[in-house]
Order: C-alpha cells, then sequence, then structure tokens
C-alpha cells in the first residue's frame, strides 16, 4: 500500500474509534436537526423555508468539532514530525489528512442530511438537492478547516481560537448551498448556486494542502 493510502487509512481509523470525532459530529448534527423544529413551532412552511440555512449551518459547526484533532494528536506525540520527515511531500500528507475527515465526518453528515431534512417537511426535489449541495460543499469544509488546524497547531486552547478563523471563510459555502435549497424552494433553478459552491469547493480543495504544508512546516520549526 502507497503511503499515501497508508495515512487515509489510518486517519479514518483514528477519527472513526471511540473518542475519534466522527460519532460525535453526527450526534451534534442530529441534536441540531432535532432541536431547531422543537423551538421554531409547527409551522410546516417555515420549517421547510428554513431548512436548508439549518441543516448548512448544523453541518458545518458539527464538522468543525473534529477539526481540532486534524493534526494536533501527531504533533503532540511527536508523530508529526516523523511523518514530516517521510518520502510523502507535506502537502500530499495535508490532502490525505483533509480526505480522511471528509470521508469520515463530512460524507456521513451529507449522507445523513436528506434524513433530518424529513424532520423539516422538506419537499424531494428539494432534499435532493440539499443533500447534493452538501455532497459538493462539505469538501470545502474538511480542507478550509486544515488551514485552521494548521495555523492553530501550537497554540495553547488553539481548539477554542479554530472556529474564529475558519468560519468567516466559510461563509461562502453556506451561502451557495443554502441559496441552492431557497432557490428549488422559490421554484428556479439551483444551478447557478451549486456551480458557485462546486468552484469555490474546488478552489479550496485544491490550495488548502499547499497552505496547510506551509503551516505545519513553520510550526515543526518553530
Amino acid at each position: 500500500m502507497s503511503p499515501f493510502l497508508c495515512l487515509l487509512v489510518r486517519d479514518m481509523k483514528l477519527a472513526t474509534r471511540s473518542g475519534g470525532g466522527a460519532a460525535l459530529a453526527l450526534s451534534f448534527f442530529a441534536l441540531v436537526a432535532t432541536l431547531v423544529p422543537l423551538g421554531i413551532g409547527a409551522d410546516l412552511k417555515l420549517l421547510a423555508r428554513v431548512a436548508g440555512g439549518i441543516l448548512w449551518v448544523g453541518a458545518v459547526l458539527a464538522a468543525l468539532l473534529s477539526l481540532d484533532r486534524l493534526f494536533q494528536g501527531d504533533y503532540d506525540d511527536g508523530s508529526l514530525e516523523l511523518i514530516a520527515l517521510a518520502p510523502l511531500p507535506l502537502e500530499l500528507t495535508s490532502f490525505a489528512k483533509i480526505a480522511a475527515h471528509w470521508l469520515s465526518t463530512g460524507l456521513p453528515l451529507t449522507v445523513l442530511s436528506p434524513l433530518l431534512a424529513l424532520m423539516f417537511n422538506l419537499p424531494g426535489d428539494a432534499t435532493l438537492t440539499l443533500f447534493l449541495s452538501l455532497l459538493i460543499g462539505t469538501p470545502a469544509v474538511s480542507a478550509i478547516g486544515a488551514i485552521g488546524a494548521s495555523l492553530t497547531l501550537s497554540l495553547r486552547r488553539g481548539g477554542l481560537i479554530l472556529p474564529l478563523i475558519i468560519l468567516p471563510l466559510l461563509s461562502p459555502a453556506v451561502i451557495f448551498g443554502a441559496g441552492a435549497v431557497a432557490a428549488k424552494m422559490d421554484g428556479f433553478s439551483p444551478l447557478g448556486p451549486l456551480e458557485l459552491l462546486g468552484a469555490f469547493s474546488l478552489a479550496a480543495v485544491l490550495l488548502s494542502p499547499f497552505a496547510a504544508a506551509a503551516s505545519v512546516r513553520l510550526n515543526l520549526s518553530g
């Protein structure tokens, strides 16, 4: 097995084991989707109208719960230094960690979203749009989160600062993702917001490994 796949499988196992954060993210997402309808009330039209925004915000916040572990565990036990000395470039190491986070957190959140959409009385076509938007947009959450996780690597209580760094950067993903669902609810084509979301997500995934690798090198040399 190649070093890239070894690191990918290793990080996925760490994320899915007890305390890894993936199960916590799914539980948080489900709780948000359960509590919001209780707070809003039984107005089914209002619930369907706010479903896209609420579920998108819930998915982003749920993904944040495990982002601080992206590099921190390896940094604390010294294995990140060994990984940096390995033949695999740090850029590919960062990409493997981003992919592992998305496969263990972002993808399960996306798969769970149609079930949670039922609590908001979201129509079937809008639910499909929500699913597609999360499938396209959640890789950007993992990618931009990796930049924040690498920047706060050597900071004490960096997990508290991490949301302040990356949430503003994730605003376009939330706007385009929720906008696609709202457009479908209003009878318009969601293709425009989905294309913008796809472009944003692609740019984040392509650029973030380089930014995260540079930040990791800076922290390791400091």
